[in-house]
């Protein structure tokens, strides 16, 4: 599982580690205090009805952001947990 994956084609209970946030200025900074740095482990935790925003797991703590911010987040895919 080595391809490159966007955090918003994760689906409910799949882990990726954070490669890369794209983006410029004000946009990349805020997902990167947030936690979405590159190193780290973020799992999906639930997701809307309309697949908008999802709910993420990063550093133990509890995280929203919006499908479109998710389309921006490039993961190294991890396993999957039940």
């Amino acid at each position: 599982m080595s391809a490159t994956r966007r955090l918003a084609d994760l689906g409910v209970g799949e882990t990726g580690t954070v490669h890369l946030v794209e983006g410029e200025g004000a946009f990349r900074r805020r997902l990167m205090e947030l936690g979405l740095l590159s190193g780290t482990t973020v799992r999906v935790v639930r997701v809307a009805p309309l697949r908008d925003p999802m709910e993420l797991e990063v550093r133990h703590a509890s995280l929203s952001i919006r499908r479109a911010d998710a389309m921006r987040v490039l993961l190294r895919p991890s396993e999957k947990v039940s």
